[in-house]
C-alpha cells in the first residue's frame, strides 16, 4: 500500500499540533513552593505558596494579619520547589509534624 503525500503532509501537521500543544502545557506548568521562615527569637513558620517572592514579600511587609504578622517572621531560612500542589501540601505536613530540631537548617 502506498501512501500519498497528501496524508504525509496530514499526518507531519498533526504531529506539529501536537507538540505545539504539548510545548504549551509545559509552559503553563505551575510551580509550587513549601517554605520555612523564621524571626529573630527562631520561631518557625512552614507555608505553601505557588510564588515564593510575592510571599515572602508579603510576610516581610506584614501584609497579611496573622502568625507571621504577630510574630515578625520575615526571614526565609528554606525551600522546596514541586509542580504538583498536592505533594507540595503533602509535603508541608510532613514538615510541620517534625520536630523543631529537625525543621532548622
Amino acid at each position: 500500500m502506498l501512501i500519498s503525500t497528501e496524508d504525509i503532509n496530514t499526518c507531519l501537521k498533526l504531529c506539529l499540533i501536537k507538540k505545539l500543544i504539548h510545548r504549551q502545557d509545559i509552559l503553563k506548568m505551575k510551580n509550587y513552593y513549601v517554605y520555612i521562615m523564621t524571626n529573630y527569637s527562631k520561631t518557625l513558620y512552614t507555608g505553601v505558596t505557588n510564588d515564593l517572592n510575592r510571599r515572602v514579600y508579603e510576610h516581610k511587609q506584614k501584609l497579611i494579619p496573622g502568625f507571621t504578622q504577630k510574630y515578625n517572621i520575615t526571614k526565609l531560612v528554606y525551600f522546596e520547589e514541586t509542580t504538583d500542589v498536592t505533594d507540595a501540601i503533602a509535603r508541608e505536613k510532613q514538615i510541620k509534624r517534625w520536630l523543631r530540631e529537625k525543621r532548622l537548617p
